[in-house]
């Protein structure tokens, strides 16, 4: 009898052990697919849920269209509710898209682009909900329906109770908002780059709401009094008359904020003002560019920088001088702020019966006031009396929690606009406050910039016919510089009959003939720093420019005379250390908004 072949045998199994394991490692990587394939879509479905929270959340807590009048805000326990279903739908697209086939294909070159896509999208949704929106919600006061009237003092309380939630929550932000712009741009999914650009979107428009959140923590409570009373000078601009800061100081008021509560102590004009000098030092070069003005002694002129802060402590130190009072800090406000505000708060009524509205109240103190009342007395002492008169609406808004939040998206707007302007006498706030927009500040840095800047140098109240334009204009390279070209145009669109005699008035009795309507500006471009000026024309004819330096920027002064119904363009040529980047744009917040076009142009190389 024949013995078997072991040898062979063990041969033949061998090779199916070979042949099962190849089986096996051909089908692994089919199975890891359809593994991605199946938790990716189940992984989609959760994010879409996910979104439909947040949705609903972001409705719940933004102003609805009838706050105004009494309507109450989602309650906490729903917008709770609706964070928490959010987070768990994030966590669980998370947990899907970090099994062990996700990892090795999220490391294939090509093939797992949308993969890592996928995988840093719902990580980021994982991370927003929970160490972002989590600690937001819950520095947001509870909207109760029987408020009574202390809503400021409430929301407040809650914000400083979880301020180092806020900043640890901002940090995060900014640290997801880095891990999403480090994902695939472009992969061989679309649908994939599709989401990862809608990601980026919304996480950007996060990143300043939580640096913003992040600083009012920690400024806000004391800031408005949690740890002491506090008093601040409230600056109405008139922008009928152009300053750098926006418009002339006209009607002022004393704010009292203690907890949290809100008075108005005093209100008072510029008469009262006019008289107000300081001696207040705000170095060599402001001196420099501003002596002629005399911006320290003469009230009219002491806004005539486009830097807030110079403004602030020239009213801050005057009014001591006035006085023997010190305030906390400055507030700057104009009309388009109170229409902002009137939205919210509802008509405020005059005690002469007049009116107050959003939609009246620019016209009325920018414009038609100027012909209702021929004294100037009586006419200044209606602006004091509208600025009262809101005020009362404001104040009761204030201890609202139901009005409050759509009060504080006004008051959010007006900042963005450069209408709302902060400053702080305390040094460790006003070093927080600064590098913010509503800080008024110059930014010192460089880098490109451009700002126009307009200073009424007729003493008419013409520039609420003033329509201004920008284009910035950036060329190729050479040597480490860019040629940089500025295009502004002004208008006057005054009418050339018709105007009250104190609109049309001209203190600067020039030399030259001129026509009620004719107006007469300081016009002041501002480059960036190191910015050197090759040439300028007027009309198309060469113009001579002062030149001038504040705060590192290079400036350029023309004394332009602009007669009613007409344009005038001028054009300036600098060379700018180079950049490959559009430049800060300062926006000088006047009647009528800024038109403003920039055009950075290709890459800079050196």
């Amino acid at each position: 009898m024949r013995r078997p072949d072991r040898s062979r045998e063990g041969a033949s199994g061998r090779r199916r052990v070979l042949r099962n394991t190849l089986l096996a490692a051909a089908a692994l990587p089919l199975a890891g697919a359809v593994w991605i394939g199946v938790t990716g879509l189940l992984a989609r479905s959760e994010l879409i849920a996910a979104e439909r929270d947040l949705d609903a959340l972001r409705q719940s807590v933004a102003p609805v269209p009838g706050a105004a009048s009494g309507a109450v805000p989602t309650s906490a326990q729903e917008r709770e509710r609706e964070l928490r279903s959010a987070a768990a739908h994030a966590a669980r697209a998370h947990r899907l898209t970090t099994g062990p086939a996700w990892y090795p294909a999220a490391a294939l070159p090509f093939l797992g682009g949308p993969v890592r896509t996928v995988r840093g999208a719902a990580h980021a949704a994982d991370r927003l909900t929970g160490d972002v929106l989590s600690p937001l919600m819950r520095a947001l006061p509870p909207a109760t329906p029987d408020s009574r009237g202390d809503g400021m003092s409430e929301a407040l309380m809650t914000l400083q109770k979880h301020a180092p939630e806020v900043v640890r929550a901002a940090r995060a932000a900014a640290e997801v908002q880095a891990d999403v712009h480090e994902l695939p741009r472009s992969t061989w999914l679309p649908a994939a780059d599709r989401a990862r650009a809608g990601l980026a979107q919304q996480v950007d428009r996060l990143g300043p709401v939580m640096t913003d959140a992040s600083l009012a923590a920690r400024v806000l409570p004391p800031l408005l009094g949690t740890q002491g009373e506090r008093r601040y000078f409230l600056a109405f601009q008139n922008i009928a008359e152009a300053r750098g800061t926006g418009g002339v100081p006209g009607a002022f008021a004393v704010l009292s904020a203690d907890r949290g509560h809100l008075s108005f102590e005093r209100f008072g004009n510029n008469t009262e003002m006019a008289t107000a000098k300081t001696d207040l030092d705000l170095g060599a070069d402001f001196t420099a560019r501003y002596q002629g003005s005399e911006p320290t002694r003469v009230w009219a002129n002491s806004n005539m920088s486009p830097h807030f802060p110079y403004a602030a402590r020239i009213w801050a130190s005057a009014w001591h001088e006035h006085t023997g009072e010190r305030v906390d800090g400055v507030f700057a406000v104009d009309p388009a702020t109170l229409s902002r505000l009137l939205r919210v708060t509802g008509p405020a009524r005059m005690a002469g019966g007049t009116e107050l509205t959003a939609d009246n109240v620019v016209d009325l103190t920018e414009r038609a006031s100027y012909a209702m009342y021929d004294d100037v007395a009586r006419r200044k002492a209606f602006f004091v009396e509208a600025a009262r008169a809101a005020a009362g609406p404001l104040i009761s808004a204030t201890g609202d929690m139901r009005r409050l939040p759509a009060l504080l998206v006004a008051l959010n707007d007006a900042q963005r606009d450069g209408r709302l302007k902060v400053w702080s006498a305390h040094a460790a706030e006003q070093r927080l406050i600064e590098p913010r927009s509503y800080s008024g500040a110059l930014p010192e840095t460089p880098g490109p910039f451009a700002g126009l800047v307009v200073n009424n140098a007729a003493g008419s109240k013409l520039d609420y016919y003033l329509d201004r334009s920008l284009v910035w204009e950036a060329n190729g390279c050479s040597h480490g510089e860019r040629p940089v070209t500025a295009t502004v145009t002004l208008t006057n669109r005054a009418p050339v009959s018709g105007l009250p005699g104190y609109v049309t008035l001209r203190e600067d009795s020039p030399p030259y003939r001129t026509r009620p309507g004719d107006n007469r500006l300081l016009v002041s471009y501002y480059a960036g720093v190191g910015a050197a000026l090759t040439g300028a024309t007027l009309d198309g004819r060469p113009a001579q420019l002062a030149p001038d330096v504040e705060r590192g920027h290079s400036v350029y002064t023309l004394d332009l005379e602009l007669p009613a119904h007409s344009s005038r363009t001028l054009v300036l040529h600098l060379l700018e250390p180079h950049a490959d980047r559009a430049p800060v744009l300062l926006r000088q917040s006047l009647v009528t908004p800024l038109r403003a076009t920039l055009k950075p142009g290709g890459a800079c190389r050196v």
